[in-house]
């Protein structure tokens, strides 16, 4: 697997020049992804290793596919990505338990490729994403069940799920043996406005009773 210090080094650099080409400071992108300002100090310092959902909130806040904030290098036309170069994100209570970004494309649409292999008696619970996205589960080994909205779905290996993924949903081996599964994650996500200020919602409150 790659070594964790180089992706965040490249999350850092990327999520700086991200962060600059919108013209935010560092107090309003932490406002609209819904962070403490120091969370994101630490992220652009490569001080801390950020979970995937403050990865999540990240992207969909700037606009962009997950891929644009961990990508090590620029993609050419064809691209032949190595074991190696998976972006291996999560890890899990269980040894072997872990979730690797294999892939993406921003446009038309971002769009994701994961891999996952999760332990015996493991999970993930994975909060939900913006309007519209979709997920697509295939199962290559042993057998997973996908919980979305509290319905639990069990998949043998060589079935697919395919759900609206924009609630809260769950992943997790079954039969008490590890799994190994692609993802596949389709997200709808509109570029934000550059110029829009983020207030809080104290300051909205005192402009509105100061013009009454």
């Amino acid at each position: 697997m790659n070594d964790p210090r180089r992706i965040e080094a490249a999350l850092a650099a990327n999520l700086r020049d991200w962060r600059t080409r919108r013209g935010w400071s560092q107090s309003e992108l932490a406002a609209r992804a819904g962070l403490s300002k120091a969370m994101l100090v630490q992220v652009e310092q490569a001080q801390t290793n950020p979970s995937i959902a403050t990865l999540c909130k990240l992207a969909n806040a700037l606009g962009i596919a997950l891929l644009k904030l961990v990508e090590v290098t620029d993609e050419p036309v064809v691209r032949r990505i190595t074991p190696a170069e998976v972006a291996w994100l999560w890890r899990g209570r269980v040894k072997g338990s872990v979730a690797g970004l294999v892939a993406g494309v921003e446009a038309p649409v971002p769009v994701e490729l994961w891999e996952w292999r999760i332990g015996a008696r493991d999970g993930y619970d994975a909060v939900a994403h913006p309007p519209g996205t979709r997920e697509f589960v295939y199962v290559l080994d042993g057998a997973a069940t996908v919980t979305v909205d509290g319905v639990d779905v069990g998949l043998a290996a060589g079935e697919c799920a395919v759900f609206q993924a924009d609630r809260p949903h769950r992943y997790a081996s079954a039969g008490g043996k590890a799994t190994r599964f692609v993802m596949v994650v389709i997200e709808p996500i509109e570029p934000p406005a550059a110029n829009r200020t983020v207030r809080s919602r104290p300051a909205a409150r005192r402009q509105r009773r100061a013009t009454t």
